[in-house]
């Protein structure tokens, strides 16, 4: 697998306790992001390096940075669906365009002002924002937020064309993993190597409330 492996115990300690923040594996140029399909999509996907049989543009598609959210939402890769886990490694220029473009998916009032401002921003825009509760590897909530990004119309189709550089399947590496969460509890954990994302555009940043 190509992905840095880090014990979640390592990672957790240093990780922010609370707060919005988005956790990801990334390098100079590159970003890692999570999604899961059934098997004849993500099977598809990763053989060929990019999205095709099955996959559709026409169709929202959700991204997840942050690894143990990912498993939280595919019940570690177990939930109908989902069984195959990919990680998709972006161009960060992409994904700085992704986060450029979010729009809340629900009404925030300190950032769009009004119902109609946000209402009109979310008709301009092909990017959809969620913070959700970030989980612990048992399922737990936690203070923390994590961020998943809903894509659409032109972003999907550059996210499919232009941006994706990468894409693995690491559905082996889940089920494992998940053994041992079940037999050893989160102390013998290895997850994917992650650190808080930074985000030097000011105005972006306030608006995600990052």
């Amino acid at each position: 697998m190509n992905l840095a492996i880090e014990s979640y115990a390592s990672q957790s300690a240093r990780w922010p306790s609370s707060g919005r923040h988005i956790l990801a594996q990334f390098d100079e140029r590159t970003i890692v992001v999570y999604q899961a399909y059934r098997p004849e999509i993500g099977r598809f996907a990763a053989c060929h390096g990019r999205f095709g049989d099955g996959f559709s543009l026409n169709r929202m598609s959700w991204i997840k940075p942050n690894f143990l959210w990912m498993m939280y939402r595919s019940g570690w890769g177990t939930k109908e669906g989902q069984t195959v886990v990919l990680a998709i490694k972006l161009q960060r220029s992409g994904f700085d365009q992704i986060l450029a473009q979010a729009v809340h998916s629900s009404y925030e009032p300190t950032v769009y002002g009004s119902n109609e401002q946000w209402k009109k921003a979310v008709a301009t825009s092909s990017v959809r924002l969620q913070w959700d509760p970030d989980h612990h590897p048992s399922g737990a909530k936690q203070e923390r937020r994590a961020i998943q990004l809903g894509l659409e119309g032109p972003a999907l189709r550059k996210y499919v064309e232009e941006w994706t550089v990468a894409i693995e399947d690491i559905s082996d590496f889940v089920a494992e993993q998940r053994r041992i969460l079940e037999s050893q509890g989160p102390v013998s954990l290895q997850t994917p190597a992650e650190q808080v994302y930074p985000v030097a555009d000011k105005a972006v940043v306030s608006r995600l409330g990052l």
